[in-house]
């Protein structure tokens, strides 16, 4: 198995050295791990691409590169460049620090490489890590993920998902906030929405006088709905979301008939 990695919190974060074990194990020894992730992070820019400037991308190692865009062009780099004489097979994108449940996902640069993963026909996974008060402070607070990711993806590989509809499955994984012994289990959820708690922004006056705003999120360990990403996370699950890039509403579609 040939496996791409990539990241939203830079090429140097722990989280994508924890991705690239989670990686090794998958592909086994016959398989390789190809690594293109952002010079510096890119946290909060979804699926953007930088279409109007190009990227600039260095080697760092075997099979390690580093390019000065978002997940989502570091996956077009890896596709068509880095990669291009043999694509691919899997694109698994984190570990991210911090979890990307619910309202999150909408701005997460590690789901927007899964995003533009599933647009080019490949096997797309986001990976997160939850934090709270049992694991934050850890000596690795990436430790359920270390020690379930594989797991979890194989599982997933494993299981016979119809994937027939025009825009293709991507996942989102999130691990909860506690240490890999006190995990529970896996649950397939939803993704929920933490009521009343999106993003705002924080002014502040620099010396000279200058006015900045800083955004800031809100409490990330209120849970949502039953059945859904963050509650099954703060319960001590993994959470399994499979998600497509299909942003109609479906179920608004009918009502809308009469204007036509």
């Amino acid at each position: 198995m040939r496996i791409l990695i990539t990241n939203d919190d830079g090429i140097n974060a722990p989280g994508l050295a924890v991705l690239e074990q989670i990686a090794k194990d998958l592909a086994g020894a016959e398989g390789e791990v190809w690594c293109v992730a952002p010079a510096f992070e890119q946290s909060g820019v979804g699926h953007c691409i930088s279409y109007t400037h190009p990227t600039m991308i260095a080697k760092m190692g075997e099979r390690r590169f580093a390019a000065e865009g978002s997940p989502a062009d570091c996956v077009l780099a890896g596709v068509h460049d880095v990669m291009k004489e043999a694509r691919p097979d899997l694109i698994l994108s984190g570990v991210n620090r911090g979890n990307n449940s619910a309202e999150n996902a909408l701005y997460s640069g590690t789901l927007g490489a899964a995003i533009e993963g599933a647009l080019q026909g490949i096997p797309s996974f986001a990976l997160s890590q939850f934090l709270g008060p049992q694991n934050y402070t850890a000596d690795n607070p990436f430790e359920a993920a270390a020690e379930h990711g594989a797991e979890v993806l194989r599982k997933i590989l494993a299981t016979d998902v119809p994937n027939d509809a025009a825009y293709g499955l991507f996942y989102n994984i999130n691990f909860p906030p506690v240490l890999a012994a006190d995990v529970k289990g896996t649950r397939v959820t939803s993704q929920g929405l933490r009521q009343d708690t999106c993003f705002s922004v924080e002014p502040h006056t620099s010396p000279s006088g200058r006015r900045f705003l800083w955004a800031k999120g809100g409490d990330q360990q209120r849970k949502t709905a039953e059945g859904t990403d963050a509650a099954a996370n703060l319960e001590g699950y993994i959470s399994v979301t499979p998600m497509r890039a299909d942003l109609t509403a479906h179920d608004a579609l009918a009502a809308l008939k009469g204007i036509e």
